[in-house]
Order: C-alpha cells, then sequence, then structure tokens
C-alpha cells in the first residue's frame, strides 16, 4: 500500500506554474519585445525587436536616468480566398525600461528603426574626476 502526502495546495501550485510559464512571447501578459543591449568603447547600445510595428508607434523617452521605449503594436493579416474569408487582428501596447550609467550623453542619444529593429546609441562621456587631494594649511 502506497501512501501519499495529502497537499491542498496541489492544484493551485500547479495553476500558478501553467499561468507563469506560458510558453508564447505574447502570453497573458500581452505583447513582449525581445531585446539585445551590449557594450561597446564609446556607447551602450539596446536592440529591440519590434516586428509589425511602426516607428510612428514607438516612443524612446528619459526621465531621471531611466531609457523607457514604449509604443503600441497593430497588426491585421487578412486572407482572401474562393471558399473562405480570414481576418486575424492583434494589438497591444508594450513598455520596457532600462536605468543608464551617469557616464553617458544625454543630449546625443539616438534611435533608428530599420526592419522590424528599433537601435537605441547611448554615446558614453568621460567621467569627471572626483578625487581631488587637499592641502592642509
Amino acid at each position: 500500500m502506497l501512501l501519499t502526502r495529502f497537499d491542498p495546495f496541489k492544484q493551485f501550485k500547479e495553476l500558478e506554474k501553467n499561468f507563469y510559464n506560458y510558453p508564447s512571447n505574447e502570453g497573458v501578459n500581452g505583447f513582449v519585445p525581445v531585446v539585445n543591449t551590449r557594450e561597446a568603447d564609446g556607447a551602450y547600445h539596446i536592440d529591440v525587436d519590434l516586428p509589425g510595428v511602426k516607428k510612428e508607434d514607438i516612443s524612446v523617452d528619459i526621465d531621471k536616468n531611466i531609457l523607457t521605449i514604449s509604443g503600441e503594436r497593430k497588426t491585421k493579416e487578412e486572407v482572401k480566398e474562393e471558399d473562405y474569408y480570414k481576418v486575424e487582428t492583434s494589438f497591444g501596447k508594450f513598455s520596457r525600461s532600462f536605468t543608464i550609467p551617469e557616464n553617458v550623453d544625454i543630449e546625443n542619444i539616438n534611435a533608428k528603426s530599420n526592419d522590424g529593429v528599433l537601435e537605441v546609441v547611448i554615446p558614453k562621456v568621460e567621467p569627471t574626476k572626483t578625487k581631488k587631494t587637499i592641502a592642509i594649511e
């Protein structure tokens, strides 16, 4: 005879596990773009995959060293055949935020969108020297 311990919350744990491990990139939370970040000698780069998003629907903002990329994706796929007509639409807002370091030139940040990829280039500046020896009188 096999004895198993009763767990009254087992079904809730399984439900939560399935809810948060949704296999799609467009799960319960809507559209979440894939982001790649890298650091080069003179700048930081943020590449965001935004297939089907027009550059007019994308916004890049900076507030208190937080860079926020947001927008809305609207797609409509329409198929017309002799014996059927199909329309699939999807839409959703997205937002990704990044804390940028203090050694960047905020005035010269640029962004460009090409073939569904948004590239944000954040140029670096030389940090100011904060160490100073004070002469004692």
